[in-house]
């Protein structure tokens, strides 16, 4: 794919993608298929959702056209199943089994035709070899993800434009390696999530739903294997360690890790005052700092380690400055920019 087509490829998706939305939010309407505020949600008034759908029909449907293989079959078709299953889930509700089977069963597909993880270069330690033993955890890191990037579609804006960047990232990693489904999968990523965007920026007005959050972990997991691992996982670095951040300390805490909550770190810092948007735009700038990895691995290992710390110290610290004002004025305190 050449630069020419790639940004084509971008601008095509965008407008396609943006136009669809907006189909589907008024049909959405229409069926009231809505998503309503309750003790999880971050949003107050009843949401259209399935806006994702547009970003799951475009990427299929222009991978056909730029990449008919049978490699882009192999990604696009696990890809569609979880699609399929998670769209189910959003209008029906599903058990989480059945949808962790899917998910599991697709990360199984997509190893099967792609290979895993089986030597892993890394900065400072070097190289590790996996053998066999690397197949598992390859299938683990794409089911893992799949569903991590679902947890992480809480806020307006936060799960599309970690999409945008990362897509573009990887485009530009496959002009590096000549890797030309990975930068076709990048380019239509990137628009139909800008496209997504326009109508999902804050106040939202339509969701992406399960059916496009799930998409988007699995294609963006499986991109870092059929590419440079350390590069991939920089990439989507913010929504990794928030995912697994949480887990650990929930895990930690004795608490159930698989039932919803609203303790992630992007969700705490909304509740501490900040605004959508602005939670959206410090994730999407953190992601910018996973792309240093692209061309000084090292580089942006240690800056990616420092930014985590600093994440969870600057929660933390939002979080103690908002109980010492509540402290000091009582419970009419609410939370706000300036807090």
């Amino acid at each position: 794919m050449s630069v020419t087509a790639a940004v084509m490829a971008f601008g095509i998706a965008a407008i396609v993608s943006a136009a669809l939305v907006e189909v589907i939010r008024r049909w959405a309407l229409r069926k009231d298929i809505l998503d309503h505020p309750d003790h999880r949600t971050s949003h107050t008034v009843p949401t259209p959702r399935g806006g994702g759908i547009a970003i799951v029909a475009v990427t299929l449907a222009g991978l056909a056209l730029l990449q008919p293989t049978r490699a882009c079959a192999a990604l696009a078709l696990p890809a569609l199943a979880i699609a399929i299953v998670s769209w189910i889930d959003d209008v029906y509700g599903t058990p989480a089994a059945l949808r962790f089977a899917v998910h599991l069963g697709a990360a199984i597909a997509a190893v099967a035709w792609f290979g895993g993880w089986r030597d892993l270069a890394l900065p400072f330690i070097g190289n590790i070899h996996l053998g066999t033993f690397g197949i598992v955890i390859t299938v683990i890191w794409i089911a893992g993800f799949t569903n991590a990037y679902n947890f992480m579609d809480g806020i307006d804006g936060i799960a599309g434009l970690q999409a945008v960047i990362a897509g573009i990232a990887w485009t530009v990693i496959a002009f590096q390696l000549a890797l030309p489904l990975v930068g076709s999968a990048g380019a239509l990523i990137a628009g139909a999530s800008a496209g997504f965007l326009f109508h999902n920026w804050s106040p939202a007005r339509i969701f992406m739903g399960d059916v496009s959050s799930a998409f988007l972990g699995f294609v963006l997991a499986l991109l870092a294997v059929i590419g440079p691992p350390l590069q991939g996982i920089a990439l989507v670095w913010p929504f990794v360690f928030d995912s697994g951040f949480t887990m650990i300390r929930r895990a930690l805490h004795r608490e159930k890790i698989w039932t919803p909550h609203k303790s992630h770190l992007y969700q705490r810092l909304h509740q501490s005052g900040w605004s959508h948007a602005r939670v959206s735009l410090l994730y999407g700038a953190l992601a910018l700092l996973g792309c240093i990895t692209i061309v000084a691995p090292a580089a942006g290992v240690v800056v990616i380690a420092s930014a985590a710390i600093a994440l969870w110290a600057f929660v933390t610290l939002r979080e103690r400055h908002v109980a010492q004002r509540r402290a000091d004025v009582g419970d009419r305190y609410v939370p706000g920019e300036r807090a």
